[in-house]
């Protein structure tokens, strides 16, 4: 499956603003956005042109689609099912991706990023309902149950996260966790409420509804 391995710093400054591809890491003073690389990466240029809406509109659901770290046959793929679904698309379009078992194994603190948690998924440490899922993009649901499995639960890596995960206090509502046993339940399904990134998802609706 394709997937980037570049820097992915590089992304970020792109996008200008810090999209967690390395989990809290992001945060602290090490991130090029907050030393002297306070610019896009190419070629310096004197004048930059104003953006159209396009532009703006695209640099929107790259961010987005970065953050989650999926690829473009994906996000329209889940975009679809969004549209397809009833209520506000954009609401729709955060909540399942908020609900890819990737996502759920980060945001319940067994992983200290996405990409982390995905390769946890697709070598098989992650049970759902006592059953192995090695498919990041499984879409969880209402009751679900979570766990890593035993022979994986004393990882140096899961044990560093949840540390983390526990000082900074970062598990949202709608997720049960237990960290002692590394297991958590999906206690209801995520609203765009739950989600405090800076994200204008509308934007992206308007791109591909064109």
């Amino acid at each position: 499956m394709a997937r980037y391995t570049g820097p992915r710093c590089k992304l970020c400054r792109r996008e200008m603003t810090p999209l967690m591809l390395k989990g809290q890491r992001c945060l602290t003073d090490k991130c090029p956005l907050k030393g002297k690389r306070k610019f896009p990466p190419g070629p310096p240029r004197k004048r930059r042109a104003k953006m159209s809406d396009y532009a703006v509109q695209l640099r929107e659901k790259q961010k987005i689609r970065r953050s989650y770290g999926i690829l473009e046959s994906q996000f329209r793929l889940l975009f679809a099912d969004a549209n397809r679904m009833k209520g506000v698309t954009g609401d729709n379009m955060m909540s399942l991706l908020e609900r890819r078992l990737d996502n759920v194994v980060y945001r319940m603190g067994f992983a200290s990023s996405r990409s982390q948690a995905r390769q946890f998924v697709q070598h098989g440490h992650v049970t759902v309902n006592g059953m192995i899922v090695d498919i990041p993009s499984f879409r969880v649901k209402e009751g679900m149950e979570i766990q890593i499995k035993p022979n994986y639960t004393g990882n140096v890596m899961i044990e560093d996260s949840i540390k983390l995960a526990k000082a900074v206090d970062s598990v949202p509502e709608w997720l049960e966790i237990d960290f002692e046993n590394r297991r958590g339940k999906v206690v209801r399904l995520p609203v765009r409420q739950d989600i405090t990134a800076n994200f204008n998802e509308q934007l992206v609706v308007e791109l591909y509804s064109k």
